[in-house]
């Protein structure tokens, strides 16, 4: 009985702590028509404190779904455009030699932001993804023999266009992995692309004014943190990830030759934890079952490598989530 009281209780405090949620969709909405599961993803990134991989083809408002997130919160925001050319010293910094001082200091790069838009991450070769990296799983850089702790909160909003793939370097796995979500945006509809072109043809484009500070995000994590999660919930999750990775132990034997490796426990984890960021934007204090479902796809679209004969057979890892979602038992 006590267990109802206190998710009654968790309930009322998330409905209070997570009234900003609906002040950012107002401001973004201001200047995105349409594209709100692109909003609900990014504000679950920010608040899992996880970085974000978006793929479209050009003229989405990938670039500026973004922008606009980093102007609704009070805080350092740097746009980084990933050429061939790029070099890691262009991303986290070098050292340079001053006269004046007659010793070398340190020029920080662009990456010492709270939010970093990786635009186009996939035109940079490896070792300037690879500096990337670094900042984004350890949350410092290295810069000559010293080591920098970056800006918190620290978050990492990657795009990637899918066309043109000539003289690009797709991400590894070990890469895409670090990313907790994975978001496919597709074109808008008839009258969202109708109300684009006005928007974009008066006089003044609308514009996202700010509605939080840094603090009040790292406070709204720990109340994230706070989510109630079942246990029945938890194994769902696990059981959602080891279909992925043992399809004949779920009545899915049919993908046993179309996967060539499932989600990591990383899948198991972010799963879990955007599940309980989307109960919060929900405003709702526990997690149910369609907060899992409706996340999965965007944590585990990334997570699941295919082997030549579900690409022969084009089986796509979201005809895979969906079978999936399909197959095991809901609690």
């Amino acid at each position: 009985m006590s267990i109802t009281v206190d998710i009654k209780e968790l309930n009322e405090r998330i409905q209070r702590e997570s009234a900003f949620v609906d002040l950012i969709s107002m401001e973004m909405n201001k200047v995105i028509v349409g594209q709100k599961h692109l909003i609900e993803s990014l504000m679950i990134s920010l608040l899992s404190n996880g970085h974000i991989l978006l793929e479209g083809v050009p003229g989405l408002a990938k670039t500026l779904a973004i922008t606009t997130l980093a102007n609704t919160i009070d805080a350092k925001f740097s746009r980084i455009q990933f050429t061939p050319d790029l070099l890691p010293a262009d991303l986290i910094g070098t050292m340079i030699y001053s006269q004046k001082k007659e010793s070398f200091i340190v020029k920080k790069g662009p990456i010492f932001s709270n939010f970093i838009l990786a635009d186009e991450i996939n035109r940079s070769p490896a070792k300037v993804q690879s500096a990337l990296l670094e900042a984004m799983q350890e949350r410092q850089v290295t810069i000559g023999e010293q080591s920098y702790k970056l800006d918190d909160p620290f978050m990492v909003l990657a795009t990637q266009n899918p066309i043109e793939q000539e003289g690009t370097y797709p991400l590894p796995e070990a890469q895409l992995d670090r990313f907790m979500l994975k978001v496919i945006i597709t074109y808008p509809k008839k009258e969202e692309e109708q109300l684009i072109v006005r928007q974009n043809l008066s006089k003044i484009f609308p514009f996202a004014c700010s509605v939080l500070k840094t603090t009040d995000i790292i406070k709204a994590r720990d109340v994230v943190k706070d989510v109630y999660i079942d246990e029945k919930i938890e194994r769902y999750i696990l059981d959602i990830v080891f279909a992925t990775r043992f399809p004949q132990d779920y009545n899915l034997a049919k993908f046993t030759s179309m996967i060539n490796y499932g989600g990591s426990p990383r899948a198991s984890i972010y799963l879990a934890m955007a599940a309980k960021a989307f109960a919060f934007i929900k405003r709702r204090g526990y997690v149910i079952p369609e907060d899992v479902r409706a996340i999965c796809h965007d944590v585990l679209r990334h997570r699941i490598g295919l082997t030549y004969e579900a690409e022969a057979e084009n089986i796509t890892t979201t005809d895979i989530v969906n079978e999936i979602l399909n197959t095991v038992e809901v609690p």
